[in-house]
Order: structure tokens, then C-alpha cells, then sequence
């Protein structure tokens, strides 16, 4: 495993641990399929997620499975999924992860060993400060290059890049709605969409894909 970095120190006090002291091959063979997550050694369970959660996780996962299918510059995987950021001593599991071909991290069956690069987490109530907190700095300081919060009670959207700083910037939708990034050419996140009581259908989902790669 590589030296880790310096980054803020994680506050484990509202967490459910289930186990200290854990090296990361350990985890990985023991609680990693069970949505747990691993930080310095220390095994986090994961509460269960909402129906709406659910949903727009579902969402999200039909969106960018049509978007390979058209265009086949990666993939799409999803909790309990893990990220290795053997640098940070950090193992976490995104709701979703983005992999482009071109990643020069390793894709094993089981792990994406360094960042991916777009993670998405949908925020649960429980969820608050570890996905604006300390995924936000973990993400950024491993260099996942963009990180999307998606946060269903607040009815808010955080879409963070990194910059050449290697800091995230984040960014706005454009007039209509519409969220585009260089990272998946033509794709446009229309953003009010997410709030809606009911979500696109998949047959939807793929007519509206189809059409944004036609455009």
C-alpha cells in the first residue's frame, strides 16, 4: 500500500462501528459485500437507505448504463461497489461510480483500486456530514475528478469538479436546467427532473438519451 497523505481526520461518533483495527484485505473479504465502508482500519456499517433514495439511485443507474450502451467510454457501478484510496487509508462505497476507459486506476471484478472518475452520492438523512463533509474533502484529495451530491430532502444538486488546483469548484446548470460535463460528451443532467414525484421511466430515460446522442 503507498504512504497515506494528510487529510482532516474523520469524526466517527455518529457512525455505527462494527470492528477496529481491521486491515484493509480483511474488509475487503469480510464486510465489503455488505455495504460497509473502511476507514483506517476502522469497519463503518451503512444505514439502510429510503425508498426515494432507492429511486433516484435506480435513476441515475439507467441514465448512465443507456449512456455506455451508446457511447462505450466506461461504466457504471454501484454500491457495494468499492473505492480504494489506499493513499487517504480509505475504502468507501459511492452510491455510483463512473469509470472511463482511459482511467489509470485498476478495474478489478470487485474494486476500483484509486479514483474513479465521477462519483455520485445520493444523501441520506444519516448521511449529511459524511457526504458533504468527508467524502467531499476524501474525494477531492484522492482526485476523483468530479464529485455529484444529491440531496432529495433539500432539493439540491452540488455538481464539483476538480480544477487544476486540484481543489473542487463547484459548478451551476445552465439556463434550462441542464448540467453538461466534458467528462461524458453530449449527456445533459436536467437537474428538476431529480425532484419530481415521479422520475423518468427506463423506456423514457433511454428515448431521452437516445436523443441527446443524435443531437
Amino acid at each position: 500500500m503507498a504512504a497515506p497523505m494528510t487529510i482532516a481526520p474523520v469524526d466517527l461518533s455518529a457512525e455505527t462501528i462494527v470492528a477496529r483495527d481491521v486491515p484493509v484485505e480483511q474488509y475487503l473479504a469480510q464486510y465489503a459485500e455488505t455495504f460497509h465502508e473502511w476507514v483506517e482500519g476502522v469497519v463503518i456499517k451503512m444505514s439502510p437507505v429510503s425508498i426515494r433514495h432507492d429511486l433516484l439511485t435506480a435513476y441515475f443507474r439507467h441514465l448512465l448504463d443507456i449512456y455506455f450502451e451508446l457511447n462505450p467510454i466506461g461504466c457504471v457501478v454501484g454500491q457495494p461497489f468499492v473505492m480504494r484510496m489506499d493513499t487517504l487509508e480509505r475504502v468507501r462505497e459511492p452510491d455510483l461510480q463512473i469509470i472511463l476507459n482511459d482511467n489509470p486506476g485498476q478495474l478489478t471484478p470487485t474494486a476500483m483500486i484509486g479514483p474513479a472518475d465521477l462519483c455520485i452520492e445520493v444523501v441520506s438523512p444519516e448521511s449529511v456530514e459524511r457526504d458533504y463533509g468527508q467524502k467531499f474533502r476524501e474525494y477531492e484529495a484522492a482526485g476523483v475528478r468530479e464529485y455529484w451530491i444529491i440531496d432529495p430532502v433539500r432539493q439540491r444538486c452540488d455538481l464539483n469538479r476538480l480544477t487544476d488546483a486540484r481543489v473542487y469548484a463547484e459548478l451551476e446548470p445552465d439556463d434550462s436546467g441542464h448540467y453538461h460535463t466534458p467528462l461524458l460528451p453530449r449527456l445533459a443532467l436536467h437537474v428538476p427532473t431529480l425532484w419530481q414525484d415521479q422520475l423518468p421511466s427506463v423506456s423514457e430515460t433511454l428515448r431521452a438519451v437516445q436523443a441527446m446522442m443524435a443531437g
